[in-house]
């Protein structure tokens, strides 16, 4: 007797695409992409040209110059300089803590006061006297860092000078932060020490001035 043949099972594809958007799901929502960010400036409030005050030159010796030529090489003060101790010499410009003549000169927060007050301008007075109160009658650095860089400096060359110069003013604002208020400049809260970060970037504003990029050249 002929045996009957069995019938062939279906297997059911009709849940397999829903297993499909759920992995497409999963991974869209685990994968991470690199993003660049780019470097974090806030630029100066625009000011009309009549309220524009004349305003002397900066001397040299407030400046600090870095120029990074089309080799990615660097130059500091006119002397060359390996990117790993660029930060150092940063923090030393910016605090010139032995009053050295061919660093910043300092003004004693009392004097900005009384210069503010002269202006009539009362806001950044209160401002002032705000940071007196929370710092005492510190001196004020006038700073400036000037970042020169060629055409052809690469991006990385680029982004690592801007680290260096940041982390410097990083360090000497934690410093004076741990000194008066016991804890590092990044770890005050923004809203109930406002005041406090505010009187640290008084004395010490983050001064980074930026050419446009040209034809520094560079060494064969």
């Amino acid at each position: 007797m002929a045996r009957r043949a069995r019938p062939v099972q279906e297997i059911n594809g009709g849940s397999l695409a829903d297993i499909a958007f759920l992995l497409l799901i999963f991974f869209l929502v685990t994968t991470t992409m690199d993003v660049d960010s780019g470097l974090s400036r806030k630029l100066p409030p625009w000011v009309p040209p009549e309220e524009i005050d004349e305003t002397p030159p900066i001397k040299e010796r407030n400046v600090f110059i870095v120029l990074v030529n089309s080799n990615d090489q660097l130059l500091v003060e006119n002397e060359p300089m390996d990117v790993r101790y660029l930060k150092d010499k940063a923090i030393e410009f910016i605090k010139n803590p032995r009053n050295k003549e061919n660093l910043p000169e300092k003004e004693l927060l009392s004097e900005k006061i009384k210069k503010a007050q002269d202006k009539g301008n009362m806001k950044e007075v209160r401002k002032l006297e705000t940071t007196q109160r929370l710092l005492g009658n510190i001196e004020i650095s006038k700073q400036v860092i000037s970042l020169q860089n060629d055409m052809s400096t690469s991006y990385g060359t680029y982004i690592e000078v801007q680290n260096e110069l940041i982390a410097a003013y990083n360090e000497v604002r934690d410093e004076l932060s741990m000194q008066k208020f016991g804890k590092k400049y990044d770890d005050l809260d923004p809203d109930l020490d406002k005041d406090k970060i505010d009187a640290i970037k008084e004395v010490y504003p983050q001064s980074i001035s930026e050419a446009e990029p040209k034809n520094i050249g560079g060494n064969k």
